[in-house]
């Protein structure tokens, strides 16, 4: 058959559906969109030889059949035109009005990745946000786009083999979720199936010839539960419609390399559909199964009562058939069915009673979330996270005490519950109670359960850099970030800058001052920060990871030491100068001696120091402000005694001991409160106590150890945001 045969089957076949479901004019629309089409891509192949045109072509097929509009089919057959052609977006406007244009610019701006972004991974998000802005204009831009990797994954055989797999990736991690979200669901399983195959072919062959091998079984197996259950639901509901289904193969993959299951332990590889009239009758068919079959513990789910989040309804229960094979039962009424099946495409396809655009927007108010989360994100790859994390997971169904359900993905916490009930909720959250019991920040929720929230108005309460570790959901986690970013922005700079200089002691990299410099000036232009400040803080509050800055940092120490290696002699001659080191301290003009750090006033990394030469026990480090060092070291009676010290750059880390007083109200639990701030920060107390003040307040003496004074300014902001605490000053003693 010739190429120009080929497309003119396929287009007539298009034609001939369109000429069904459209008007004469709306059908003679799409016929004019094919023609331009045509001689658009007259000249252009695709990677498998074949004429460009049936690209187009199978795109808007694939559209019609998910019952979509005269318009989106027309747009799914200009779609790569004004990308990939000499038309203009003005010349479709012209002839196909502003509705179609505006799908296929919307479809051309999702191919556009700004010149400035040269990384693959900002390149798919980037993707992803417009991808997410076009939906939240007009939702069946995003439907034409999954129609088109729908068709290029059915043709992905002819790419090269990295990418075919980087397409399959994708795929699976991006499209089939967003799918999955909307309710299209054959559109998800195949999109699932055909990436799978091509990421793990012998994974995939292995399920598919274990389905091929018991393909007769399988198939007598469901038509005897068909005819079972038949005979008995007809009896009482002559217009119930059966269907039976084998599961996936990527959904049978999932189970069986993701969960560690055997073929033999998935209880829903057969599924039997029940579609029948009204929500009445859907209960009644339950009861009829449950009668006739042994349902298995903890497999019944009523999706009914409590929809999924893509609108999908049904009652699930898995049985035990006679011959003790488990099967699962889906029950439905049409209205389900139709939902179930296409999910939003669903409006077009059956016109389900849509009150207008608002209950579309209703069902699409996860795009706007998703959306609003990324505004808060300092990242644009964060959304991409979202996705593959939050909108592809099982869920749990969860119940605040007022009843409504809050749906979560499988493994979130209390605190991912708090904050997607409300942001001011996840913040001000102190505890939670499950079934009325306390429990602790990472309790797992678990469907069915009523979880209240326990909050406090106390000021300076907010949620813990912990809670990072803790939550499962990707919204939770960047409103977190969010809420460090703009209240704790000092505590933010130190806590990055420390964590910064300690990974890098950690990877035993050793900067000059102009050196280190220079790199995070370089990082915090990568990074998109305005000043280095900025970088410093978004670190500390989470928002960049030390995982994605320390190869750079790690690349740039690599050349500087490279750059200085002919200079490695010239340094072993002049090196004359003597040093001690000891306790992370150095002490210039002496070597190989005991040093230690002063108890008179504790000093810690960050305090301004000098160094005392006791008789018989080395050098002892003091604070320069202690009350045991002269003011004018000159002018005392040994002058040459005291030397000088400094802290080393490239000291191990260490902790130190440091004395506090705080003055405060003298009340019930204010020492606890204290003990309970410091345990939130992870501050060891190694002694505590109180005396009263004339004036009626308190005074709370307090040692602890910290690792520097840039930690122990945190330490000391955080014990001030305490309710009756007056001031908190460091002891001369420490």
């Amino acid at each position: 058959m010739s190429e120009n045969m080929n497309v003119e089957l396929m287009y007539d076949e298009l034609k001939e559906q369109a000429s069904k479901l459209f008007s004469e004019k709306e059908a003679a629309l799409i016929d004019k969109a094919f023609r331009i089409a045509d001689e658009c891509h007259k000249n252009q192949k695709r990677s498998s030889g074949e004429p460009y045109i049936i690209h187009p072509i199978a795109v808007a097929t694939i559209v019609l059949n998910y019952g979509m509009d005269y318009q989106s089919v027309a747009a799914a057959m200009l779609h790569d035109t004004v990308e990939d052609t000499d038309i203009t977006l003005d010349d479709i406007c012209k002839e196909f009005g502003p509705e179609i244009a505006a799908l296929v610019d919307g479809l051309t701006k999702l191919g556009k990745v700004p010149l400035d972004i040269k990384d693959k991974e900002e390149q798919q998000a980037e993707n992803v946000r417009k991808m997410l802005l076009a939906m939240s204009e007009d939702i069946r831009v995003i439907i034409i786009k999954l129609a088109d990797r729908l068709h290029n994954i059915r043709t992905l055989n002819f790419l090269p083999a990295q990418k075919r797999r980087d397409k399959a990736r994708e795929t699976l991690e991006i499209y089939a979720p967003i799918a999955h979200r909307l309710g299209i669901r054959a559109m998800k399983e195949e999109l699932e199936d055909r990436a799978i195959s091509f990421l793990d072919p012998i994974g995939y062959k292995e399920i598919e010839e274990s389905l091929e091998n018991q393909g007769k079984s399988h198939k007598e197996f469901l038509e005897t539960i068909k005819k079972q259950i038949g005979d008995r639901v007809h009896a009482v509901m002559p217009d119930a419609k059966l269907e039976a289904r084998i599961k996936s193969v990527h959904g049978i993959y999932r189970k069986m390399y993701i969960q560690n299951k055997d073929f033999d332990e998935i209880y829903d590889v057969y599924a039997v559909r029940l579609i029948v009239n009204s929500t009445i009758e859907c209960y009644d068919c339950l009861g009829i199964i449950h009668d006739m079959f042994t349902p298995i513990p903890g497999r019944f789910k009523d999706y009914i009562s409590t929809p999924k989040p893509n609108m999908y309804q049904s009652l699930h229960t898995t049985v035990l058939g006679k011959a003790g094979i488990p099967f699962e039962v889906q029950i439905r009424t049409w209205d389900m069915h139709h939902t179930a099946e296409f999910g939003i495409a669903a409006h077009w396809k059956y016109k389900l009673g849509i009150s207008g655009k608002e209950k579309i927007e209703e069902r699409l108010a996860w795009i706007r979330q998703l959306l609003d989360s990324q505004q808060e994100a300092d990242d644009v790859k964060d959304i991409v996270t979202t996705i593959k994390n939050d909108l592809v997971s099982e869920e749990v169904y969860v119940f605040t005490p007022k009843g409504d359900v809050i749906n979560l993905p499988v493994g979130s916490t209390v605190i991912d519950f708090a904050y997607a009930i409300h942001s001011a909720v996840g913040t001000k959250m102190v505890g939670a109670k499950v079934g009325g019991k306390i429990v602790s920040l990472d309790y797992k929720v678990q469907t069915g359960e009523i979880i209240e929230i326990l909050t406090s108005s106390q000021q300076g309460k907010g949620p813990s850099r912990d809670w990072l570790n803790i939550v499962k959901t990707s919204s939770a986690r960047t409103k977190i970030r969010a809420w460090f970013k703009k209240e704790r922005r000092e505590e933010n700079i130190a806590e990055g800058r420390n964590e910064f200089e300690k990974e890098i002691k950690r990877n035993k990299i050793r900067f000059t001052d102009e050196e280190l410099a220079g790199v995070v000036a370089t990082l915090t232009e990568r990074n998109h920060c305005a000043t280095t400040e900025d970088f410093y803080a978004a670190i500390g509050y989470g928002g960049i990871p030390l995982s994605k800055v320390m190869p750079f940092v790690r690349d740039e120490y690599h050349k500087i030491v490279t750059s200085k290696q002919p200079e490695k002699i010239t340094v072993t001659e002049t090196k004359s100068k003597k040093h001690a080191v000891g306790e992370g301290v150095e002490i210039e003009g002496l070597d190989n001696c005991l040093i230690k750090l002063s108890r008179c006033c504790a000093p810690i990394p960050g305090d301004e120091i000098i160094g005392f030469i006791t008789r018989g026990h080395g050098v002892s480090v003091h604070k320069r402000d202690c009350s045991n060092v002269p003011a004018d070291i000159s002018s005392c009676e040994e002058p040459e005694r005291w030397v000088s010290a400094r802290w080393l750059s490239d000291n191990v880390i260490k902790e130190f001991k440091a004395s506090l007083a705080i003055e405060c109200e003298s009340r019930v639990a204010m020492m606890a409160d204290v003990a309970n701030v410091l345990a939130d920060m992870r501050v060891m107390i190694n002694a505590i106590n109180t005396r009263d003040l004339k004036n009626g307040n308190s005074i709370i003496y307090i040692t602890i150890t910290v690792k520097s004074t840039d930690f122990l300014n945190i330490v000391i902001s955080k014990l001030k945001g305490i309710n009756g605490v007056e001031s908190v000053t460091r002891s001369k003693n420490g």
